[in-house]
């Protein structure tokens, strides 16, 4: 890249560096190791942050070790460094902070948290995420008007003095992927001008934006096409049609050799049923269900819904675990998005 587009990227980032905290730039400038954290069950915004802080660390000289308690989805396998991942921390590294990634809590970091407690205390840790329901600490960063995390990040490298082409431009190509996960290629309402700035200074240090939404949301293996067969097969809706709901059991992931990750992409082919205020999918793991709700834009809250289930999330995007399996969380779940939904006045 000249030197030109450079200083133009550079100049589409700086409108907004004034959003990142000093609080957490002091952080991260005074740690000498970090450990970056994805959340459990691993999606492209959550994966590209980490590897983000791990660039802009690794860039001003730090160590810095990206880790998630569960193994990487193969659907992520094209973003550059995602190899690097770790299920738990290099042995005998003494971190000095740990930064949560898009995590609303950090219960979502899942099992690695409680192998490693010493490593989470609060006055260890930082968060830098997007979710409403998250509570933040002084030193956190977490704006809900951000459409990812990664957009986040982006602001945060700038900040930080690192460029967006470090790596040869696998820092572009990591913030793109969670960018695009997370506004399905710039069509939910999540996307703002800024997102669309930091998106269009991504493109410009290099970051192939056809790729990567072509990689996300157009290639699929037949074991999850097959998988989204089973699952919308099953679809059932309230009889005025303002929820839908669905559900994916153990069962379906026997019968088409599809491994738990593919059911990324089943609730947003639920949510294009165009009556519906709320769409639910139930994901059976074993003696637990995984709730995933979406709304539409200007009706039911969707955090409302996961709330009452210790959930949490965005809006229109929202989730929580229920400690009972499938064929008993339905009901209940429904009662409760249908009670909200026919408050909705449009």
């Amino acid at each position: 890249m000249s030197e030109h587009a450079v200083d133009a990227v550079d100049a589409v980032l700086a409108r907004h560096m004034a959003a990142v905290p000093d609080a957490l730039v002091a952080r991260l400038a005074g740690a000498g190791s970090i450990l970056a954290v994805s959340h459990e069950n691993p999606d492209g915004d959550t994966l590209g942050a980490v590897l983000g802080v791990v660039a802009i660390a690794e860039s001003l000289g730090r160590r810095a070790t990206p880790v998630c308690s569960d193994p990487v989805p193969a659907a992520y396998g094209f973003i550059r460094g995602i190899e690097r991942f770790r299920t738990d921390p290099e042995p005998g590294v003494g971190y000095d902070l740990t930064v949560l990634c898009d995590c609303a809590d950090a219960a979502r970091v899942g099992p690695v948290r409680e192998r490693h407690p010493e490593l989470f205390a609060p006055e260890r840790l930082v968060s830098i995420d997007h979710h409403a329901s998250n509570d933040p600490g002084p030193d956190d960063w977490v704006d809900p008007r951000s459409a990812a995390t990664c957009e986040m990040i982006a602001l945060l490298a700038g900040r930080m003095g690192v460029p967006l082409t470090t790596g040869d431009g696998a820092l572009a190509d990591a913030l793109m992927a969670g960018v695009v996960m997370d506004t399905a290629t710039f069509q939910h309402p999540n996307a703002t001008p800024r997102t669309l700035e930091v998106a269009a200074a991504l493109l410009g240090a290099g970051a192939p934006l056809s790729d990567i939404s072509r990689l996300l949301y157009r290639t699929k293996p037949e074991s999850q096409l097959r998988l989204f067969g089973r699952v919308l097969a099953r679809l059932q809706t309230s009889p005025d049609g303002l929820v839908v709901w669905s559900d994916l059991l153990d069962a379906d992931l026997s019968a088409t050799g599809a491994d738990p990750s593919m059911s990324e992409g089943i609730i947003d082919l639920l949510s294009q049923a165009a009556e519906a205020e709320v769409v639910l999918l139930f994901k059976e793991r074993g003696a637990e269900t995984r709730l995933s709700i979406r709304t539409k834009d200007g009706g039911v809250d969707a955090t409302a819904v996961a709330g009452r289930f210790g959930g949490g999330g965005h809006a229109r995007a929202s989730g929580a675990t229920i400690d009972a399996p499938a064929v008993e969380a339905v009901s209940g779940v429904v009662a409760i998005a249908h009670e909200l939904a026919r408050a909705v006045a449009r």
